[in-house]
């Protein structure tokens, strides 16, 4: 039968449901009723509808007609050819039947969908009841429908957590870039049904290093953050087991510290903040060790494992072949990479709530670690880290995180630089986030946009080019087989363009300063609105005639600090010749337009 499609003007499709954005259903979510954006007819009585993106939701239905005999209601998340639903079982990828033998007329009908047993008990987040069982679906089969098409209303109910969609914009040159970065904008937001930073659909669980991601990247696209410091507190009574993951949680507080300038959390969990520092693993090196004989009950107990017989052990990176190789030793390179940072940080944290002594012991603390590190995790012959104490090999993982966390000393930075770049993008999606912010952190803006915009198997692109809509929990199923098709620590793009690429990060807590040090690279061109607590940073650039101009807009009460390029033989503000002083320009409230002559 030829194939007769039916385009569905959005607007004019409005029905008895009312708007799409549906009234908060529950305190602090929202639901939508999306209308399809294509109904094709593939055969007798059998319909194929496309919503244009995958959500977390369910199907209605509103009948304007009696349907006489059993629909047949096909839900997923992939297609097996343009028109058809993949109906296999492939990982964690969605596909959902339901048989519907009674649908009232002319009423609003919600698909009953079946229960995923590991995804709603156990250790999973619980949705409110008012949602039922939802699953991520973008396409809809619909067979035995002796109803007129015309006769049905069909909507996608999506979930999710509240989320202002007019918060952030970016765009850039670079079409590649502008499309990863919404799908990873728009992962943020249909990832958030949960009401806390989740892993995906096959669990549902908070992992703190997928929260790592998933909370920098909502603070880039949307300025909400009790989300973030909801998942913070449900990690100190409920960690996972990965060494690295527990050493996530000082990170998480000082994220929310950094982003809104509020001390609360520290100072209401500091004494459980300070034992996800794993102090009583260190060494005589001030090194953490985590041989399985140091891992005590006690250990356990003491950082939240409470009722389980779960041990702590190292990580790396997920799942095992993203591991490059890398040699698991008790005194661990990116273990105590970690390690190094919780005492950074934390440091600061004790002094924002008045604990100097703390601050003082942290801090000098920082300095031991770092310091060990240098002299007994590297290979002085070859200026680069190995994998760990003893060992001789060097993976990508034990030098990238040593690079994101300023550790490296100067005089071996271009040696780690370079054998980083010769691995290409040999870790995971989680460790791509550690990798980039590497890689910006040392100037390296031309490589890193070359991994954002990539188009190999291992890259964002390819996670749209096979058909998702949200990020991947790897680079490709054939990476992960059990991967599902909406995991946000795949979605580091929309933290690192802002953060790293932009440069727009908090030079103070609560973005009293902002500070902006763009490496936009080869980009000709980019527009970005960034959320704050403080109201939206609008960035615009433009390059030609080897001069770059930035346009950038503060918001009331916010004071910026606008690092230089190197390369720049004079600059002006506002028609005025730059006062520079340490590369930093200081920029004030309201409108403010920088010039660079660029020098090659």
């Amino acid at each position: 039968m030829k194939r007769i499609v039916i385009i569905l003007i959005l607007f004019s499709y409005i029905f008895q449901f009312g708007v799409f954005a549906q009234n908060i259903v529950e305190k602090g979510f929202q639901s939508s009723l999306i209308a399809p954006k294509q109904v094709v007819k593939v055969g007798e009585n059998h319909y194929f509808i496309d919503f244009g993106k995958a959500a977390f939701g369910t199907l209605m239905l509103n009948l304007k007609s009696p349907q006489n005999e059993k629909l047949i209601v096909h839900l997923g998340e992939k297609l097996i050819s343009p028109t058809a639903i993949d109906k296999r079982i492939i990982g964690s990828i969605r596909y959902s039947k339901v048989e519907l033998s009674a649908i009232p007329e002319n009423t609003n009908y919600t698909v009953t969908l079946p229960a995923d047993k590991r995804n709603t008990t156990g250790n999973a987040i619980l949705l409110p009841d008012s949602f039922g069982v939802i699953t991520p679906f973008r396409y809809v089969e619909l067979e035995n429908l002796n109803v007129p098409i015309a006769d049905i209303e069909i909507r996608q109910k999506a979930f999710n957590y509240a989320f202002n969609d007019n918060a952030s914009r970016f765009s850039c040159s670079d079409t590649i870039l502008n499309q990863v970065w919404e799908m990873c904008k728009y992962t943020i937001k249909a990832t958030s049904f949960a009401g806390l930073y989740i892993d995906g659909d096959r669990e549902r669980i908070p992992y703190e290093a997928d929260a790592y991601i998933n909370q920098l990247s909502h603070y880039c696209v949307d300025n909400e953050y009790f989300m973030a410091r909801k998942t913070n507190e449900y990690f100190l009574k409920n960690p996972t087991w990965p060494t690295e993951w527990i050493l996530h949680t000082v990170l998480l507080f000082y994220n929310d510290y950094l982003y809104t300038g509020n001390t609360q959390s520290i100072a209401q969990n500091y004494d459980l903040l300070k034992s996800k520092m794993l102090m009583d693993l260190e060494n005589d090196d001030h090194l953490l060790c985590t041989k399985p004989e140091n891992i005590t009950n006690e250990l356990m107990q003491e950082i939240g494992f409470v009722g389980t017989k779960e041990r702590m052990r190292d990580i790396v990176d997920w799942p095992l072949k993203e591991r490059d190789g890398y040699d698991m030793t008790d005194v661990n390179t990116v273990v105590n990479s970690f390690y190094y940072m919780n005492f950074k940080l934390m440091s600061e944290m004790a002094a924002a709530i008045g604990k100097k002594k703390d601050a003082a012991t942290f801090y000098k603390k920082s300095l031991e670690v770092k310091k060990s590190i240098n002299e007994k995790l590297m290979d002085k012959n070859k200026g680069i880290y190995v994998d760990g104490q003893n060992s001789k090999h060097s993976s990508l993982h034990a030098n990238m995180f040593p690079l994101a966390f300023g550790i490296v000393p100067i005089k071996n930075t271009q040696t780690v630089l370079e054998y980083v770049k010769s691995k290409g993008m040999a870790c995971s999606v989680y460790g791509a986030q550690y990798l980039l912010e590497g890689l910006y952190n040392n100037g390296e803006a031309d490589y890193a946009l070359s991994l954002l915009t990539a188009k190999s198997d291992r890259s964002w692109w390819n996670m749209i080019h096979i058909g998702s809509t949200m990020a991947l929990e790897a680079w490709d199923m054939n990476y992960k087989p059990n991967a599902d098709w909406n995991h946000a620590w795949g979605a580091a793009p929309a933290n690192i363009v802002t953060r790293n690429m932009w440069g727009i990060t908090p030079s103070k807590p609560g973005f009293s300063v902002a500070s902006i040090h763009p490496q936009l690279a080869n980009l000709t061109s980019s527009k970005i609105k960034v959320p704050t607590i403080k109201g939206e940073i609008i960035g615009e650039y433009s390059y030609s005639d080897n001069k770059k101009t930035y346009i950038i807009t503060l918001p009331k009460g916010m004071q910026g600090e606008f690092i230089v390029s190197k390369k720049q033989p004079s600059a002006y503000l506002n028609n005025k010749k730059m006062r520079i002083t340490k590369g930093i320009v200081k920029l004030t409230e309201g409108v403010s337009i920088i010039e660079e002559t660029i020098n090659f």
